[in-house]
């Protein structure tokens, strides 16, 4: 083994920090943020404020 693959060996390929998963529901990310919007939107319009 050359030196480099003996490195690249024991270099872990990804290390997992506890952040969000990469492949969860998107969908429920975009109703959410939408859902966000409408509601802002509903306040500012109550409010008087547009």
């Amino acid at each position: 083994m050359t030196a480099h693959s003996v490195t690249a060996a024991r270099v872990p390929t990804r290390v997992r920090t506890g952040g969000p998963q990469d492949d969860g529901p998107k969908i429920v990310e975009h109703v959410a943020g939408w859902t966000l919007v409408v509601v802002l939107a509903m306040l500012v319009t109550q409010l008087g404020l547009l």
